[in-house]
C-alpha cells in the first residue's frame, strides 16, 4: 500500500469509529472486534489492499507494538493511587505473580502434549499468551484514581507487573531453543540476571524516577507560579523515555520501569495533595478539564485549592487524556495490521488452545490461588475470565523473530499467537460489557442492601 493509500484507509476507518461510537457503546462489541474486522476486510481475504507477510513487517511492527505498550503502562501506573501497602494491591500480586506462573505452565502441557510441541517452543508459547495485555485490557480496568474495585485494581495492576513474570520466561524458552540440553550453568545465569536483578531493579528505577520527577515537577511549578499552563505531555513522554532507558542502560526489564514510574508519579501527587481525593478531581471545576473520570468529586469553592493541589491535578489530568489518545490510537493501528494479516496465518488448533486458556487455564489458576478472605466467588470468576490477549503478546512474538529461530518454529509461533490474539479480541470483547453491567448492578444492588 502508497503512503495516500494508507492515509485514506486510516480516515475511513477513524471516521467509521467516530460515526458509529455512539451505538457501539449500547452493543457488545468493543472498538478492537471492530478494527479486527475492518483489517480482515482489507487484507488478502476481503479487497487486497494489504498483503505484507507478518514476517517482513515483524521488525518495524516490534517497535509500534512496543511503543504501544509503554504508553498503556505508564497510564495504568497512574492511575492507580493506592498505597502499595493496601490489601487491593494483593490481588495484582497474586495475579501477576503465582497465577501468571501456573498460567504459563498450563499453556505449555496443553502445547507440548496436546498439540505435539516441543518444550522450547510450547514454553516460548505459554510466556507469550499468557500475560494479559494492558493495551486492550483498559475496558475492564479502573476508571480513574478513585476506582477501588478490587476486581478492576486487581486486572490493572496485574497488567502493570505481568512482565515482570511474562518476559523473563521469554527469555528462558528462547535459552531453550538454542541450547541442545539444560544446563544449570546458564540456567543460573538466567535467574540471576531476570529475575533477581531484572525485575526489582526495573520496579526501583521506574519508581525512583517517578516519584523523584513528580515532586521536583511540583515544586517548581509552585515556585514559578506556573501550575496551569506547562506542557505536561513533555513530561510524560520524558518519564517514559528515561525510565525506559534507565531500565535497558542496567539490564532491567523497561517495561516495568515504566509502569513503576507512572506509579510512583501519582504516589507523589498522593504525597503531595494529602486528600483522598485526587488532585485532578479536586482541579477540575478551576482549569475546567474534560475526559477526566465520571466521579464529580470536587470542592466547591476553588478558593479552598492550594497551590500544590492545582499544580498536581492539572499535571495528572494532562497526563492521563495525552496517555489516552495515544493508546487508543495505537490500538487502532495495531489491530487493524492483525485482521489484514490473520488470514494467512490462521491455525485452527488455537481455538482447543484458546479455550483451554480461556476456560480451564486461567480461570483454574485464580480460582485455586486467590483466597475468600481477599475476593469472594463472583469477583474470583470475572478475575478469571478477564484475562484478555492483545497487543502485549504480538509485542513478545516480534521479539522473538528477531532471534533467528528456524523456519518451522517461526510459522508455529506466529499463526498460534496471533490466532489466539484474534479469538481473545473476539470472544472476551462480545462477553466483557454484559459481565461489567451485571457486575457493576450486583455491586449497586449489595451496597443499597
Amino acid at each position: 500500500m502508497s503512503f495516500i493509500l494508507w492515509m485514506a484507509v486510516l480516515g475511513v476507518l477513524l471516521l467509521m469509529l467516530a460515526l458509529t461510537s455512539s451505538y457501539l457503546r449500547w452493543l457488545p462489541v468493543t472498538t478492537s472486534a471492530v478494527c479486527l474486522a475492518f483489517g480482515a476486510a482489507i487484507g488478502p481475504l476481503g479487497l487486497g489492499l494489504f498483503t505484507t507477510d507478518f514476517k517482513d513487517t515483524a521488525h518495524w511492527l516490534e517497535r509500534l507494538t512496543e511503543v504501544a505498550v509503554l504508553f498503556s503502562l505508564f497510564s495504568t501506573g497512574i492511575k492507580l493511587r493506592l498505597r502499595l501497602g493496601r490489601s487491593a494491591w494483593r490481588a495484582a500480586y497474586m495475579l501477576a505473580g503465582p497465577v501468571m506462573l501456573l498460567s504459563i505452565l498450563g499453556v505449555c502441557l496443553v502445547a507440548h502434549y496436546a498439540l505435539g510441541l516441543s518444550w522450547g517452543v510450547s514454553t516460548l508459547l505459554g510466556a507469550m499468551l499468557a500475560p494479559t495485555d494492558p493495551v486492550l485490557a483498559s475496558m475492564v480496568q479502573v476508571n480513574s484514581a478513585q476506582d477501588f474495585d478490587r476486581v478492576r485494581f486487581g486486572l490493572s495492576g496485574e497488567a502493570g507487573l505481568n512482565d515482570g513474570t511474562a518476559f523473563p520466561f521469554v527469555i528462558l524458552a528462547l535459552l531453550m531453543l538454542h541450547h541442545d540440553n539444560l544446563s544449570m550453568e546458564w540456567i543460573g545465569e538466567w535467574a540471576l540476571e531476570n529475575l533477581i536483578w531484572g525485575v526489582p531493579a526495573g520496579l526501583i528505577i521506574g519508581y525512583v524516577m517517578g516519584r523523584g520527577i513528580g515532586h521536583l515537577m511540583i515544586y517548581l511549578r509552585i515556585r514559578n507560579a506556573d501550575s496551569t499552563s506547562s506542557p505536561n505531555d513533555f513530561l510524560a513522554l520524558a518519564l517514559i523515555a528515561l525510565s525506559y532507558f534507565g531500565a535497558a542502560s542496567v539490564g532491567a526489564f523497561g517495561f516495568l520501569s515504566v509502569f513503576a514510574a507512572g506509579l510512583g508519579l501519582r504516589q507523589a501527587e498522593v504525597r503531595t495533595s494529602k486528600s483522598d481525593i485526587p488532585s485532578e478531581h479536586v482541579a477540575k471545576p478551576v482549569i475546567g478539564h474534560r475526559n477526566l473520570a465520571p466521579e464529580e468529586a470536587t470542592v466547591t469553592n476553588p478558593k479552598d485549592i492550594d497551590d500544590s493541589q492545582l499544580a498536581a491535578g492539572v499535571m495528572m489530568g494532562d497526563i492521563l487524556v495525552f496517555g489516552s489518545l495515544v493508546e487508543r490510537s495505537m490500538e487502532v493501528l495495531l489491530i487493524t495490521l492483525l485482521g489484514a494479516t490473520l488470514s494467512a496465518y490462521w491455525d485452527w488448533r488455537a481455538v482447543g488452545l484458546a479455550v483451554a486458556l480461556f476456560c480451564v487455564i486461567r480461570p483454574l489458576s485464580v480460582w485455586l490461588l486467590l483466597g475468600r478472605r481477599l475476593l469472594d466467588g463472583h469477583q474470583r470468576a470475572l478475575l478469571g475470565w478477564f484475562g484478555i490477549r492483545g497487543i502485549g503478546s504480538i509485542y513478545y512474538l516480534c521479539y522473538t523473530l528477531s532471534h533467528d529461530l528456524p523456519d518451522s518454529v517461526e510459522r508455529v509461533c506466529i499463526s498460534l499467537t496471533l490466532s489466539v490474539v484474534a479469538l481473545s479480541i473476539l470472544v472476551h470483547g462480545v462477553s466483557t460489557q454484559p459481565l461489567l453491567e451485571h457486575y457493576e448492578r450486583r455491586r449497586a444492588r449489595r451496597a443499597v442492601d
